[in-house]
């Protein structure tokens, strides 16, 4: 079993930054992929940002060049940091990682961008 816990989410402007993190615990050797997925009100959960063990990182379009993914692994934690946020970009940000096949979800972080 992997526990994921996010942190980092805030009210922020227009413009401005944040930096979530995902800190797992439980059984974290040989995670195989962490990943940000969003959801906003009334819209499907979507993918964000992807880290796999290899440390290749993959984006969704409407992030890309704005937002970075990173991870720590002698931390076992994942970090998103999003930069020139845009009221768009406001949603519940989940942590996810991938482990033998199995999906593991964390609570969820709010993040609010205002115009």
């Amino acid at each position: 079993q992997v526990q994921l816990v996010e942190s980092g989410g805030g009210l922020v402007q227009a413009g401005g930054s944040l930096r979530l993190s995902c800190a797992a615990s439980g059984s974290t050797s040989s995670i195989d992929v962490m990943a940000w997925f969003r959801q906003a009100p009334g819209k499907q959960r979507e993918w964000v940002a992807s880290h796999n063990r290899r440390g290749t990182t993959t984006y969704a379009g409407a992030v890309k060049g704005r937002f970075t993914i990173s991870r720590d692994n002698a931390k076992n934690t994942v970090y998103l940091q999003m930069n020139n946020l845009k009221p768009e970009d406001t949603a519940v940000y989940y942590c996810k990682a991938i482990k033998d096949f199995r999906d593991y979800w964390g609570q969820g972080t709010q993040v609010t961008v205002s115009s």
